[in-house]
Parts: structure tokens; C-alpha cells; sequence
């Protein structure tokens, strides 16, 4: 994909899927925004790897969950490199429990940095990518939001409400010429899922009809198709990555 003229936006893009996502786009030419919340040394490492490829970015620390941090974020990224063309919200995290046992903070937290980090970055960065020539808004969600998963009440809420936010902006954000489109990855081969013992990891190849995790690399090809003016008819869509497991 060439996406030369455009800058993107990763949330959570210090590592898993954020991370490839990120040096995708980097390698596709674009200038890229590298958002982290605490792993800054990692950040800064993805920062370099795009620069090793040719490409451009800078790694900006915001928490996706407070908006003020949001704003901050926003008026560094403008003051370094300009507005935003391609938002990816991809900022995640998961607090694993029984709904019987989950407390109000494991659920509000969830809910906080999944869903409504979501939401306070694509309100506070709305004008840059209505007003971008390609502008892009790309949510990352789960195939845990289509099938819910025990132990994940919280995580499949939020995972499944960025798909009704995806759909409400389409179609708003429909008359500026902006997309806005969501992927649904299955479980991808990341350091998350390496840490599953392998007897686990082995029982979710089983379901799975393709027989593997996904690479990172399959996500972030889907997100720079996503981002380049060839998906420019394509709005609205929730985009399984998932191997088939849900069919």
C-alpha cells in the first residue's frame, strides 16, 4: 500500500498488533504517531525499526482512557508532524475474571481504556480525520466481541461495542468522504498469546479450521488496505481475521 501522503495514528502501538500495525504503515511510507501508555522503551523501539525501513515516526505517551491525556497528545502530535489522516484506535487491555467474581473497578477499567479510549481519541482527533483528504478511521476490535469468551465479560463487551461506534461513524462521517471500518482479529501469534502454556495454545489451534494463530502481519496488512485510497468504497464493515473460527 502506498500511503506516502498520509499520517497515521496507533494507539497501543507499543507491541502485540499495534506494534506491526505501526511498522506496516511506517513500511507503506507513512509518518507515524506511536502511542504508548507505559513501555516507553518499547515505543521508541518501534520508532526506530520504521526509521530503519525508511520510514518516519515519533512516539507520543498518552493513557487512551483520560481524555485530557487525549488532548495532550493531540496538541504534540500537531506540533510535531501535523494533523491525522488514519486513526487506528487499537489500545487494549484485558482483567480476566468470572462475572460472579468481577469487580465494578475490573469491569470499569475494561470498559475505560477498550471502549472508551476509543471514543476519546477518535472525538478529539474527529476534525483532523473528517477534514484529511483520505481520512481513515480504523477500530480494532476481537472476534471475542462476536462470541464472548468465559472469564471475559468486560473485554467482550467493550471488543463488541467498537463495532455499533464503527457503524454509527460510517455513517456519519460518511459525507466528508472519511471511512470508517473495523477488524476483528482472532487469536494472533503475539508475546500474549506465546505466554498461553502450550497445551492451551494447542486446544485453540484445534478450533480454529485454518489450524493456526494468525501472524501480526496479517492484521496489519488489513489495516494498510484499510488506511490506502483502494479501500475508499469500503465503509461501515466489520473485517474478520480470524481463520474461520466463528463460522
Amino acid at each position: 500500500m502506498e500511503l506516502s501522503e498520509q499520517t497515521c495514528l496507533v494507539t497501543g502501538a507499543s507491541r502485540g498488533i499495534g506494534r506491526g500495525i505501526a511498522t506496516e504503515l511506517g513500511r507503506s511510507g507513512a509518518t507515524v504517531v506511536v502511542n504508548y501508555r507505559t513501555s516507553e522503551g518499547d515505543a521508541y523501539d518501534v520508532v526506530d525499526t520504521i526509521e530503519d525501513v525508511g520510514g518516519s515516526a515519533i512516539a507520543v505517551q498518552a493513557d487512551v482512557s483520560d481524555p485530557n491525556h487525549v488532548e495532550g497528545m493531540r496538541d504534540r502530535v500537531h506540533d510535531a508532524v501535523g494533523s491525522v489522516d488514519v486513526l487506528v484506535n487499537n489500545a487494549g487491555i484485558t482483567l480476566d475474571t468470572t462475572f460472579r467474581e468481577m469487580t465494578w473497578d475490573e469491569w470499569e477499567t475494561v470498559l475505560a481504556v477498550n471502549l472508551g479510549g476509543a471514543f476519546n481519541c477518535t472525538k478529539i482527533f474527529y476534525d483532523d480525520i473528517s477534514r484529511a483528504n483520505e481520512g481513515r478511521l480504523i477500530n480494532i476490535s476481537s472476534v471475542i466481541g462476536k462470541q464472548g469468551h468465559y472469564g471475559q465479560a468486560n473485554y467482550a463487551a467493550a471488543k463488541s461495542g467498537l463495532f455499533g461506534l464503527t457503524r454509527s461513524l460510517a455513517l456519519e462521517l460518511a459525507r466528508t468522504g472519511t471511512t470508517a471500518n473495523c477488524v476483528a482479529p482472532g487469536y494472533t501469534r503475539t508475546e500474549m498469546v506465546e505466554s498461553i502454556p502450550e497445551d492451551i495454545q494447542d486446544s485453540l489451534r484445534e478450533e480454529i479450521p485454518l489450524g493456526r494463530f494468525a501472524q501480526v502481519r496479517e492484521i496489519a496488512g488489513i489495516v494498510a488496505f484499510l488506511s490506502s485510497d483502494v479501500s475508499s468504497y469500503i465503509t461501515g464493515e466489520v473485517i474478520d481475521v480470524n481463520g474461520a473460527i466463528d463460522l
